[in-house]
């Protein structure tokens, strides 16, 4: 398209960045409508653009985004986010419990003024706090299954706002709800020993533990670790979860992700007594690699044959995760080991460490103690 001068006319432009960098640019008079203008600056598509917007006409689209409009439904909304590189950058079993979710969420009927309502076929742009802490308020009784209603219904609408879909994410203005539940159970050492007893060095199910244990990666990418990672005592390797977002941009920090972990003495004697893959540590009886699902059932097997039904891989996580704040890891520390990106996560552990401390050193202080007489 050819370029032209961009004459001195062009009043009342406003312009920015989107998440990826890219510019934006927008038209709007004082006390007037904020309006989009999508044509490249310097074309004449612009400038037709640009007089459409100030003389108040709309413009026709062929766009096949979701058009905001009055009437939009909030099942149309998550049918256009299941189309986007948002919903399509997931894994497989994070797409399917998501859409499970919003699914779930359209289906559900509720009383309107105009009678009995699916909530998919309601405007999602009058869609307001109250009506997200109602869709909360009926999995009371289970409090992460609310929070992940929550959370699935925030990433849509977050994708809506970044997308010029929606004004506003009614979800950030409400709270998750408080959960007793601490998820996964944490290992402690009598597990980990009972384990290692009935798993001696050399077999497939001790080695398992002591990758889990001595790297604290999720089962998603211990099966992947292999000796191809090795540098100079360092396994070198990128962790599977989010590896799609990141390459889509959506994070800052892109190569936060990106693992160096020293290889301990204790697991590098567990993998040198243990026979293992060409390109894997871990593989099946067939000599391939685990998939992440297959690998998580397989060491549910050898968790039961220990007389541990209650304990999993991603406890192992966990407990390596204590035990390193309790023997004086710092928040930062525990970042760099277990790859998390915020203290939130990293404190949980050394906030209780430090408790546990700070209890053992004041203990005495509640016997009563006879005072010196002067």
């Amino acid at each position: 398209m050819a370029a032209v001068k961009v004459a001195t006319e062009f009043r009342y432009l406003l312009r920015d960045k989107d998440r990826l960098g890219n510019p934006r640019v927008y038209y709007r008079p004082p006390g007037g409508k904020m309006v989009r203008l999508r044509s490249p600056i310097g074309t004449q598509a612009f400038v037709e653009e640009y007089q459409r917007a100030r003389d108040g006409v709309s413009a026709a689209t062929n766009s096949p985004r979701i058009v905001r409009a009055e009437q939009a439904s909030l099942r149309g909304l998550v049918e256009g986010y299941y189309k986007s590189a948002n919903y399509k950058s997931l894994s497989q079993s994070t797409q399917r419990a998501r859409r499970g979710i919003l699914d779930h969420i359209c289906l559900s009927v509720i009383d309107t003024p105009a009678g009995t309502k699916a909530r998919g076929t309601l405007p999602f742009t009058q869609m307001l706090p109250k009506h997200v802490r109602a869709i909360l308020d009926e999995k009371l009784d289970l409090p992460e299954a609310a929070n992940g209603r929550m959370k699935a219904l925030g990433q849509v609408f977050r994708w809506a706002v970044e997308n010029d879909i929606a004004d506003t994410d009614p979800t950030t203005a409400v709270d998750y709800l408080r959960s007793g539940s601490e998820g996964y159970h944490t290992w402690t050492v009598e597990e980990v020993r009972r384990y290692e007893a009935t798993h001696p060095i050399g077999t497939k199910a001790r080695l398992a533990l002591a990758l889990l244990l001595f790297t604290g990666v999720r089962r998603s990418d211990v099966v992947k670790l292999g000796r191809h990672m090795e540098r100079d005592g360092v396994l070198h390797f990128t962790e599977t979860k989010g590896a799609n977002s990141r390459a889509l941009g959506r994070k800052k920090t892109m190569d936060a992700k990106k693992r160096a972990l020293p290889m301990l003495p204790e697991l590098r004697a567990v993998i040198d007594a243990t026979p293992s893959g060409q390109l894997v540590y871990l593989v099946t009886e067939f000599g391939k690699p685990f998939t992440a699902a297959g690998f998580g059932n397989k060491f549910r097997e050898w968790c039961n044959d220990a007389g541990l039904p209650h304990c999993a891989a991603h406890g192992c996580r966990k407990a390596g995760a204590k035990m390193a704040a309790e023997n004086g890891a710092t928040a930062h520390q525990l970042m760099a080991i277990f790859g998390w990106e915020t203290l939130r996560q990293a404190e949980v552990y050394t906030r209780n460490a430090n408790r546990t401390l700070l209890a053992e050193q004041a203990m005495h202080l509640i016997v009563a103690q006879e005072k010196n007489k002067a």
